[in-house]
């Protein structure tokens, strides 16, 4: 059985109708890029999804010159030419609209998206870039950590001189407190030392008589 006719309205169902999306717009991209290659046409094709997501393709080396052509045609075909002013700012705001949407179709082709469109001197010149930047990304990367090391060298200098420091304040205090330990031990030896020589020593003009010396007792002594 054939396919049957799809009816041309607004598909309903969100994951239908972003599916249907990426197929008709990968479609149409290829045909763009065909019919610039079969028939040397400059094509330029812009799409903005539902989300405002922009997708495009053009055959020239840079969209802008094809817009710029765009516009000086249907400026020519205009039977009103627009005042001066108007028109100066509807360049610039058709160059900066231009500009934003090339850097905008150079980020995704340098993050791998969209890149059927794109010839082999194109992708030749991302790859380039991308070299270029992982170049400077790790010129930039080296940097940092050698700051970083030279900043924890600093910190642990600073932390050994503080510790050389605590270390010699705490030999100064365990000296002194030996010393003090020391005079006050060499005073208590000396007030006991005293104390016990005067205990022990008769106060002057004081005659001790010894208790059982029988030499010194006074009367006769009987014997039977």
């Amino acid at each position: 059985m054939g396919r049957g006719k799809v009816e041309m309205r607004r598909i309903e169902n969100k994951i239908s109708r972003q599916v249907t999306f990426a197929k008709r717009r990968n479609g149409l991209l290829k045909k763009a890029y065909e019919l610039s290659l079969l028939c040397d046409a400059e094509v330029a094709l812009i799409i903005f999804s539902g989300r405002g997501r922009l997708f495009e393709f053009s055959s020239s080396s840079c969209m802008y010159k094809t817009l710029e052509r765009y516009r000086t045609c249907n400026s020519n075909s205009q039977e009103a030419t627009p005042q001066v002013e108007n028109e100066i700012n509807y360049q610039e705001y058709l160059k900066l609209k231009t500009r934003v949407e090339f850097l905008q179709s150079s980020q995704r082709n340098i993050l791998g998206e969209d890149l059927g469109p794109l010839s082999m001197k194109e992708l030749d010149q991302i790859e380039n870039q991308i070299d270029a930047s992982l170049q400077h990304i790790r010129s930039k990367k080296n940097q940092v950590l050698l700051d970083q090391l030279f900043e924890l060298k600093s910190k642990e200098q600073e932390l050994q001189d503080e510790n050389k420091d605590l270390r010699k304040k705490l030999q100064d205090t365990t000296t002194t407190s030996c010393g003090e330990n020391a005079v006050h031990m060499s005073w208590q030896d000396g007030g006991q030392s005293s104390s016990r020589r005067h205990a022990t020593e008769p106060y002057p003009g004081v005659l001790q008589h010894p208790e059982h010396d029988t030499s010194m007792q006074i009367g006769p002594t009987w014997t039977s």
